[in-house]
């Protein structure tokens, strides 16, 4: 419990990131399937999942 409350403010970044990477894969995409990141559905939910890190960690003191 006390490493999930270390890290909340990293796990909320890739729970949040994933949930927008897939969203956009799923929204927006790609049509034809020639696009590296959004042309998966996995490929976009990890890239959601790490920039979410990146921002989350990047507004931290």
């Amino acid at each position: 419990m006390n490493l999930i409350n270390k890290y909340k403010h990293t796990l909320f970044g890739i729970i949040l990131g994933s949930i927008l990477g897939f969203a956009y894969y799923y929204f927006i995409g790609c049509a034809n399937g020639t696009c590296a990141i959004t042309s998966s559905p996995i490929n976009s939910t990890l890239y959601g999942g790490l920039m979410g890190v990146l921002f989350v960690n990047a507004l931290k003191k």
